[in-house]
């Protein structure tokens, strides 16, 4: 799903059919809630669709139709229409496609593309009112996604926090092992300056390091403290209204 606002992509070739699709697209009621952004594309730019950004295709299917030769009963059998359908099957996008003919129910679907029947007077707020559930569905899939992955990464951070704490008095104890003997050596007398500042690095790191897992232990006691609050305050809440 588009990141800022759903794309509605409209396949015509006839100027009335769009504006029909976007005077009557629904309001949505919802609470931030992002109106789709229309984009017009003549159809015979369908064979680009694959890889295209947009969430949504709405297709003009009568140019086709009324091209259609006397044998092609089947409109299946109408190239234009295949093409625009494998184009639309590429694109692995829902798809609307709106039929002038009669097709053999109101609506039937061909895998993610949805066929229906341009009925007289209301074609275009049945499109929209679908068009809306699709954007709506789109939309609430991409922020499980996006919890579900937010979710594993804070997982994984808590599990790599854990095994540090887990770690520390290892870690703590071979700091103190390094800080003892980088402090004894540089205590030899007659050590090269070289030694010498190495000695004082190895020692300063330690140190360094030392502090980083104390603030460790400290943040650990914050969270403790923290998980805790909100218990003590529904015990005391609880206590009063008794």
């Amino acid at each position: 799903m588009s990141a800022s606002c759903p794309i509605v992509l409209i396949l015509t070739r006839d100027p009335a059919f769009s504006r029909e699709i976007t005077a009557h697209w629904p309001q949505d009621p919802a609470p931030h809630s992002d109106a789709p952004q229309f984009i017009v594309l003549d159809e015979a730019f369908s064979r680009d669709l694959e890889g295209g950004n947009y969430d949504l295709a709405i297709a003009d299917v009568s140019c086709f139709e009324k091209r259609k030769h006397r044998n092609e009963h089947d409109q299946n059998q109408n190239p234009q229409m295949a093409a625009l359908k494998q184009s639309l099957h590429a694109a692995a996008k829902p798809a609307i496609m709106i039929h002038s003919n009669p097709v053999d129910d109101f609506y039937k679907f061909d895998g993610a593309i949805l066929e229906l029947r341009r009925e007289s007077g209301f074609w275009p707020a049945i499109a929209g009112l679908i068009g809306r559930e699709i954007l709506r569905r789109l939309r609430a899939e991409s922020r499980t996604r996006e919890a579900a992955e937010a979710c594993a990464a804070a997982q994984a951070d808590a599990t790599l926090g854990r095994y540090m704490l887990e770690m520390r008095t290892n870690i703590n104890n071979a700091l103190t092992t390094v800080l003892g003997n980088a402090e004894l050596l540089a205590l030899e007398p007659g050590l090269p300056a070289t030694v010498q500042a190495q000695a004082d690095t190895i020692r300063n790191m330690a140190l360094r390091l030392n502090e980083v897992f104390r603030r460790f232990s400290s943040i650990e006691k914050e969270l403790t403290v923290a998980a805790r609050e909100p218990g003590k305050k529904a015990a005391h809440a609880a206590a009063g209204r008794s």
